[in-house]
Order: C-alpha cells, then structure tokens, then sequence
C-alpha cells in the first residue's frame, strides 16, 4: 500500500513540474487585440476612389513644382542667344506658396530676338502686371501639355499662332524685368506644376558653348602667315 502512495504522489509532482514548466515557457498573451489584418508598408494602397500611392515614396503634392523625369527634352534653341549666362536658377519652392523661384533667368539685352525652344501654339501674348508675357504650348507633350512662358517680351506673335522652334515670337521688353540687370525669365510648366526649363533642352544644347576659331597646327615647307 505504502509503495503505491509514494507512485502516486512522484507521479502527480512530475505532472506538477511539468504543466509548471509549460506555463512558464509558452508567449505571454497580447496586452491588446489587434485592428485589423497587417499592411505591406511596400504595397500599394487600395483603391478608395482616389489615385493610387506608393507608401514606400514621399508623399508629393500634385500642384506643387515637382520636377517631371518625363519632360522631353526636344528644345532646339535657347530663348535668347546661342548660350546665354544663366543669372539665376530653377529653385523649387518646399511648397506651392513657399518662396523659390519658378524658371530661369537667361542674360538678354534690350530688343534681342526671343525665340520659341520648341515647336507649338501660343496659348498668350499680352501683358500681366505691366509685363509682357508669352506663353506656348509645346505640341504633343501630353494632357495637360507642357507649357513655356517668357517674360518680358514684346510680343510679335498672337494667342493661337503656331510657331516652329527656333522662331521669333518677339523681342525681350524693355520694362519689367526682375534682375538687376536686363533679363529673360523662362519658365515651364504642365498643369498648376513647375518644372526646370532647362530640361526641355538636350545635352549637347546644355553644353555647346560659344564658337571660336582655333589656330591653324604649322605645315612643313609652309611659311608663318
């Protein structure tokens, strides 16, 4: 009798040691059930109606001045000159109202042609602010279509006209410029978005400088001019 006693009681403190053992070892539950099912941070978001956003990407507002990778760059001359100075860069404001400055300031003198970058249609000719400004609207570049603008100008094109690139639409203004010194203000836009003009142009516009003579090597048997 004694021997079973002691069977039983080893047997109910292995049971003891072990479902302690158990409890000690198991995950200890969630403090809180969760909301809802997990989300990939990488995928897209569904659709709520609403354009679809890449989470793993900033954020961008559509009418701020983002720059478009997708701007052809089919430019085919400069607004003025063959390489003019470029007095101020393209700034992109933080936001739409922030301060920055929304296209490029080419050096220009006073009546110097002003030509067309690329071929379209002017969408404006007329003054705004006491400025003469110019717009054109580049042909096939998509809806809303990219749009280029020059200020100030004296217009010798009107709003509808077709241009070709590299044509004359007018010559820059004597009144209205914001730099200190005489100058065209290029600017690019699609939509309410501003864009770096100077992406419409290709690399070997970008970098073409001016042209100069180079001396001619000697020849022998030939006498020194």
């Amino acid at each position: 009798m004694r021997a079973k006693r002691c069977v039983r009681v080893i047997t109910r403190l292995v049971l003891l040691v072990v479902l302690t053992a158990t409890a000690l070892l198991a995950p200890p539950p969630p403090l809180f059930a969760a909301a809802g099912p997990a989300v990939d941070a990488s995928a897209p978001a569904a659709d709520s109606g609403g354009p679809v956003v890449d989470r793993a990407r900033p954020v961008v507002d559509r009418a701020g001045p983002v720059a478009d990778p997708a701007v052809p760059a089919l430019g085919r001359v400069w607004p003025v000159g063959t390489r003019p100075p470029v007095l101020r860069g393209w700034e992109p404001p933080a936001t739409v109202y922030a301060a920055g400055h929304r296209g490029v300031d080419l050096t220009a003198s006073t009546g110097a042609p002003v030509r067309a970058v690329a071929a379209g249609t002017v969408s404006f000719a007329g003054r705004v602010a006491g400025r003469g400004v110019i717009s054109v609207e580049l042909a096939g570049t998509g809806d809303p279509p990219l749009r280029t603008t020059y200020e100030p100008v004296t217009a010798s094109v009107e709003k509808g006209e077709e241009v070709a690139a590299g044509q004359v639409i007018g010559t820059v203004g004597r009144t209205g410029s914001h730099c200190t010194a005489t100058c065209v203000h290029w600017g690019l836009r699609r939509g309410e978005t501003y864009l770096d003009p100077l992406s419409l142009l290709p690399p070997w516009l970008l970098n073409r400088g001016p042209s100069r003579l180079l001396p001619v090597p000697a020849v022998p048997g030939r006498p020194p001019e």
